[in-house]
């Protein structure tokens, strides 16, 4: 692994505050067989307080830098060469905090002086994911796939475990040793 790797795992979960949901409980699993030098930064989107965004492509068609509270959230995306969504399947998508992120996305392309698409196309996009079924989480699959080919990013897979009630994933055996192979690098 290289290791100037630097992953950003955000956690999308709607949970109350202070409970690890089955997804986050599966990416620290995850994330605990990277090289132990490789840099980690967890951001939960609860704690950050996204605006709503505001299109505004037709008309002014740039956007001003985030403010202070968006503007680390951005910092962060920039400086990791891994973007983890870590995300429950929510309604068969996106929870709202997550799909907030993305919709910040279509402004940072249009900032001007930021090379945003440039420094997206350079990173490694992976999803993990639970739910009561793999077929129900499909969509948000195949949309965090959309996301990376729009920005010529590397899609790198995604890790499902049943998700449910608090720890249902811990019984997900499969889930685990999937686990414990998603950052790995693919054997020839």
């Amino acid at each position: 692994m290289d290791h100037a790797a630097h992953y950003l795992f955000l956690i999308a979960s709607a949970r109350e505050p202070g409970h690890v949901g089955n997804t986050e409980w599966l990416a620290r699993r995850a994330a605990a067989q990277l090289a132990p030098d490789t840099q980690q930064t967890w951001l939960h989107l609860s704690d950050i307080p996204l605006p709503a965004f505001v299109d505004q492509r037709h008309t002014t068609g740039t956007y001003p830098w985030p403010d202070d509270r968006v503007r680390p959230l951005l910092d962060a995306t920039m400086a990791c060469t891994d973007l983890v969504l870590v995300s429950p399947v929510y309604w068969y998508s996106f929870p709202s905090a997550l799909k907030t992120y993305l919709d910040h996305w279509s402004a940072w392309m249009r900032i001007e002086g930021l090379p945003f698409k440039e420094a997206m196309a350079r990173k490694r996009l992976h999803l993990i994911t639970t739910s009561g079924n793999r077929a129900k989480a499909q969509p948000m699959i195949d949309s965090t796939k959309l996301c990376a080919e729009f920005l010529s990013m590397t899609f790198a897979g995604a890790l499902w475990g049943k998700g449910g009630p608090p720890g249902a994933v811990q019984s997900d055996d499969v889930a685990i040793a999937a686990a414990d192979r998603f950052f790995l690098p693919p054997t020839a």
